[in-house]
């Protein structure tokens, strides 16, 4: 699983984001779906939880936590997130999502 986080100028700090906040938070939300069948989780019915699906859905749950500040205040600045999901060696997909930029 790679996230890759985007924007256009480098903050204060010269990073697009604190890595170590980064990894904590993308922990946060991996750890929901840890040794879990999504399929027979009561919050997915219905819904084809697809590779790209579950790229989506983590980028979703990551844009909220910059929104939220969970990843510092350099982090809403922040254009864009990339979720890549490999499947094995030779099979992987993605989603990318554009991010607002905080009033």
């Amino acid at each position: 699983m790679d996230a890759t986080f985007k924007r256009a100028e480098l903050d204060s700090d010269n990073i697009v984001v604190d890595i170590g906040l980064a990894t904590q938070e993308l922990n946060k939300v991996l750890a929901a779906f840890n040794y879990r069948n999504l399929d027979e989780e009561p919050q997915f019915a219905g819904i084809n939880t697809s590779t790209e699906w579950l790229a989506k859905h983590i980028a979703d749950q990551l844009a909220d936590r910059i929104s939220e500040g969970a990843l510092g205040e350099g982090a809403h600045g922040i254009d864009a997130i990339a979720v890549t999901l490999h499947e094995s060696h030779v099979a992987w997909a993605g989603y990318e999502r554009a991010l607002r930029p905080s009033g």
